[in-house]
């Protein structure tokens, strides 16, 4: 048995102690995922709180929330959504994202003197090979003997007589009071800088130019090429690795905040020359890594509401300590308690939400939200509205607006799971003996896989409430449970959560378990007889029984 607490919970004052520790570091060895259920605040009670303090001073910070698009698509009426859920956006939109921010964040360093010409070059020619591209950008022959550095040195003074003066200026803040006791040799000096990391953008694009015929040919033909797939993220890469060589304490510390980047994974492409999401995700954050490891880096901080990255993604990158991992499950009681009741709830109505929904900051937010509006007094007019009744009406909403539709999501998933299984693509590993979704349709009938997707799903909310939701999926080295396909599509839809540190199976919260119980209450009382009898005989022959994974019993959350 585990202890009391059915997990740990970093409480939120060390949790930004440790983000502010990793942040004031100018350069560090390893990426940090602050990783967590959605609706516990690592955006809004986090992030926020701490943006506005790394931007002070020597410190300036990249932000990047690579599901900006998708919110402005959606409105605000999808916080809890799964962003697999929504549609997804354009891997160009990303990558340009990511592109200009760190540009920026050039920028920034070129006015503070804090990247050179010669270290653009020294960088681009640590990873690249340049007297091709350099003699394309200065149309000189191929017989043309010179070196790469001479190469480099005319084509920064080539393009230099050809930039806008204007554009320059404006990178540099030229005109502004700060820069206007410029020496013509300084101001020369800033100018070639400039146009260096522009030749440096020209050159990268050349190379991605003529490599874009081989990467649709790597997509076509479904092959993999480590090379052409990190020739994807070469622009990102040399300014990640300019910008940590020009990280100095106290003159200029920068550090890059993607959030959302699980985005990334289901990014789609505009073109065939472009790699695909999956592959750009992994190339960036696997570069990343090994920028850190090989010569440190900047601190880069990924969020994100995947549970993928509290113990999958260690493994697929290398090893458990790849990352700095931190978790955080929101507000305990205790915490939850101290913000929100003494101004938004009685200590009564907190007994009821601590029972009902549990301490989840963003469940509080909406609930207080519905609390204050008028659509209630309207519908119970004819009464009396108690708070039991206002908690009532918001599990409703979450029931209708966020779990159901999520639920046909994972229906979606599960029939697709046995169209790849009746085409051969499910691996016998995942189909072994004894394996309760061993046995999809074997007939292309919609209507079966429907029924079929239906009883798996309902039959594996089953075994979780039979194990009081307390799965602990690393239990005796046994990991059985991400086999199961309704366990992977409703960690897809964002419903449950695998957690890290210590290894719980388990819904985002106490609110959207509810949920799931009324859900399969629901479905049990519309089946039919026969399809009744189906679910009951699927239970007793070939159910799910993870209650051998149970580590506490009644945990609460």
């Amino acid at each position: 048995m585990a202890s009391k607490k059915p997990w740990r919970i970093i409480p939120r004052p060390l949790l930004e102690t440790i983000l502010n520790n990793h942040a004031q570091h100018h350069r560090v060895h390893q990426p940090l995922i602050l990783h967590g259920p959605r609706g516990v605040g690592k955006t809004t009670l986090i992030l926020e709180r701490l943006l506005n303090n790394w931007n002070k001073g020597p410190h300036i910070t990249g932000y990047v929330d690579f599901a900006q698009t998708i919110k402005a698509h959606n409105g605000p009426s999808f916080p809890w959504d799964s962003w697999s859920n929504s549609p997804p956006p354009n891997l160009s939109d990303c990558r340009k994202s990511l592109d200009q921010c760190l540009e920026a964040m050039a920028e920034k360093a070129l006015r503070l003197g804090a990247i050179t010409s010669r270290q653009i070059f020294t960088s681009l020619n640590k990873w690249h090979g340049l007297t091709g591209a350099l003699r394309r950008v200065l149309h000189t022959p191929d017989y043309n003997k010179a070196s790469p550095a001479v190469l480099w040195d005319r084509a920064v003074f080539a393009m230099l007589s050809q930039c806008n003066a204007e554009e320059i200026n404006r990178v540099l803040g030229f005109g502004e009071k700060e820069n206007s006791v410029l020496s013509v040799e300084e101001a020369s000096y800033f100018k070639e800088s400039v146009v260096a990391l522009k030749l440096a953008k020209k050159v990268i694009e050349i190379q991605q130019g003529w490599r874009a015929n081989a990467i649709a040919h790597m997509k076509r033909t479904g092959n993999f090429s480590r090379r052409l797939t990190h020739s994807s993220t070469d622009w990102p890469l040399l300014l990640l690795d300019l910008l940590s060589q020009a990280a100095e304490i106290d003159h200029f510390q920068p550090k890059l905040v993607i959030n959302n980047i699980e985005v990334l994974k289901h990014a789609i492409e505009n073109d065939e020359f472009s790699v695909s999401g999956p592959l750009y995700h992994d190339s960036l954050i696997w570069r990343i890594i090994a920028l850190g490891a090989n010569e440190q880096c900047l601190p880069v901080i990924l969020v994100t509401s995947d549970s993928y990255y509290s113990y999958e993604a260690f493994l697929d990158f290398g090893y458990m300590e790849i990352f700095i991992s931190r978790e955080t499950f929101g507000w305990t009681p205790q915490e939850a308690k101290m913000h929100m009741v003494a101004d938004y709830f009685s200590p009564s109505e907190w007994n009821v939400i601590a029972e009902v929904l549990g301490p989840n900051p963003r469940h509080l937010f909406e609930l207080h939200a519905l609390k204050q509006s008028n659509y209630l007094q309207k519908t119970t007019a004819d009464r009396t509205s108690t708070f039991e009744d206002i908690v009532d009406a918001y599990l409703a909403y979450l029931q209708i607006s966020v779990v159901n539709p999520a639920l046909d999501r994972a229906l979606e998933i599960l029939q697709n799971f046995a169209i790849d299984v009746r085409n051969g693509k499910v691996s016998d590993d995942k189909l072994r003996f004894g394996a309760p979704w061993r046995h999809p349709p074997h007939v292309d009938d919609p209507k079966l896989r429907m029924e079929w997707a239906k009883i798996q799903l309902m039959d594996f909310v089953q075994c979780l409430v039979n194990a009081d939701f307390g799965v602990n999926y690393r239990i005796e080295y046994s990991e059985e449970i991400f086999d199961d396909p309704s366990a992977v599509a409703l960690l897809q839809v964002g419903l449950l959560y695998a957690q890290r540190d210590p290894p719980f199976f388990r819904p985002i919260s106490r609110g959207i378990q509810r949920c799931l119980v009324r859900w399969l209450v629901q479905q049990r009382m519309q089946l039919r007889f026969p399809h009744l009898i189906r679910f009951l005989w699927h239970r007793i022959i070939r159910g799910r029984y993870y209650r051998h994974l149970m580590v506490q019993v009644d945990g609460k959350y």
